[in-house]
């Protein structure tokens, strides 16, 4: 199915049954299956939305830039024309980067965050960064900048269009960490001790700094570790959302 919303089409699937409304968000470079193991151990006593973010999966792409807020914008008004209100949301990384603000803003059931970067400290400049930067003072060859951009950027950065590369350089370096404070719903964190994405440190922190929230950690787990214990994940979220 499909929703225009800001230009942008939408597309999303809807099944299950009950009165909750549980709603799914993938990380970046990710689609509707990534998300749709938890929506099928989910559907028994909710109604499962899960959404292909605008440049992912079937959705189409912006057709200029957009931030991270937009990215949350969209995903309001997509849930108010399916008349989701007060929604338990599900995120990933990415996904759970704009639950984030979501949550921060309108009002939310319950939050689970999956493995999602929030907290942006200033770290030292890269190998990588250093060099994009040396491209650009040296006459004639900052015109290679866009070339070293595609071979020594992230996995990410690579495989992205121009205008989801935009995007992308823009989102990962938002602190978040005043939304995460203004979350008033009871929040579950899922998270791998491996996980190399969103450092469990970051979790620890995120747990501390949010008013009602509660870390889970799984040995092993990586920034995948919803889908690598899927079956005690799902059985966590049961007990969470039932609470």
């Amino acid at each position: 199915m499909t929703i225009n919303i800001k230009d942008i089409d939408i597309n999303y699937i809807q099944y299950g049954s009950g009165k909750k409304n549980i709603v799914l968000l993938h990380g970046w470079g990710q689609n509707i299956e990534m998300m749709n193991p938890i929506g099928k151990k989910l559907e028994k006593n909710a109604t499962i939305t899960i959404i292909d973010l605008p440049g992912h999966g079937e959705s189409s792409e912006p057709k200029q830039e957009i931030t991270i807020y937009d990215y949350c914008e969209i995903v309001k008004e997509l849930l108010d024309k399916l008349k989701i209100k007060d929604p338990i949301l599900i995120g990933h990384s990415f996904g759970g980067r704009i639950a984030i603000i979501y949550a921060g803003k309108y009002k939310v059931d319950k939050l689970v965050l999956l493995g999602a970067p929030c907290i942006r400290k200033e770290t030292k400049v890269s190998a990588k960064v250093k060099i994009l930067k040396g491209l650009k003072k040296i006459p004639l060859l900052n015109k290679l900048e866009g070339f070293a951009k595609k071979h020594i950027g992230s996995r990410d950065y690579r495989n992205a269009s121009c205008v989801m590369r935009k995007i992308l350089v823009n989102t990962v370096n938002e602190d978040l960490s005043s939304y995460a404070r203004d979350i008033v719903c009871p929040t579950l964190l899922i998270w791998g001790d491996n996980d190399t994405e969103a450092p469990l440190a970051e979790a620890q922190e995120l747990e501390k700094i949010m008013k009602d929230a509660g870390l889970i950690v799984y040995e092993g787990g990586t920034h995948y570790t919803y889908l690598e214990f899927l079956n005690p994940v799902c059985n966590v979220i049961k007990t969470f959302i039932k609470e």
